[in-house]
């Protein structure tokens, strides 16, 4: 789709993007910390008010108030990381819900080792990384979440490549958020890499559990 096309058929997605990039470049500079917070709330909250507007169904409902809680998470973690780190719980508990409404039928063993690892795993990894071994158990606690947030999207019947690959690249991202507090501490590597995952995972989340469930419930109030 053409950028124009993307300007008049799905506007909300054009200044989602245009507001993700904007905030991984303005947090370079000295633009207004309040303006930024704004901004970068922006990005996913976008997809929010996409979801909210572009489909009726309960499905996409329950999406919209996942990525509202994931947008305020955004602009809550510029001031207080516990509150922030509270609406990402909320996010993933909807989240869940969500993939586990749209389980798949069946997997093979490598779909179920991937499913079962990336639960089991997740929190193993996250409790390693932090240097502060007493906050270890509250990333350890989070990171619980995290992993059947991208476990249940692997295994839902979304399409796998677009909702589980996002929600592999959502838990990365946090995970260098992680390394960031103990191994990565002062690296490059989360500084770049953590907002550009985040932000292409949520997308494709949302992007793809909107066009599977349209094409199963054609149902649809248009964006104008």
């Amino acid at each position: 789709m053409s950028r124009r096309a993307l300007a008049e058929k799905r506007p909300l997605l054009l200044l989602s993007v245009v507001a993700a990039l904007a905030y991984y470049y303005l947090r370079f500079t000295g633009f207004p910390e309040l303006f930024l917070m704004l901004v970068k709330g922006a990005a996913v909250g976008s997809l929010a008010l996409y979801a909210f507007l572009r489909h009726s169904g309960p499905d996409v409902k329950l999406l919209g108030w996942a990525l509202a809680a994931a947008a305020a998470g955004d602009m809550a973690m510029e001031f207080d990381t516990q509150i922030g780190g509270l609406l990402f719980l909320l996010f993933h508990f909807f989240a869940v819900m969500l993939f586990l409404r749209h389980r798949r039928a069946a997997l093979t063993s490598s779909q179920s080792w991937v499913v079962g690892m990336t639960f089991c795993l997740t929190p193993l990894i996250a409790w390693l990384l932090p240097a502060d071994r007493e906050g270890a158990w509250q990333v350890a606690l989070y990171a619980v979440a995290l992993g059947a947030m991208a476990a249940s999207a692997w295994a839902s019947a979304f399409p796998r490549y677009r909702v589980g690959a996002g929600a592999m690249l959502f838990l990365f991202s946090d995970l260098l958020i992680f390394a960031r507090m103990g191994p990565l501490d002062g690296h490059f590597l989360p500084e770049y890499m953590v907002w550009p995952l985040y932000y292409l995972g949520v997308l494709l989340i949302a992007t793809g559990v909107i066009d599977t469930v349209r094409k199963k419930e054609p149902e649809l109030r248009v964006v104008k």
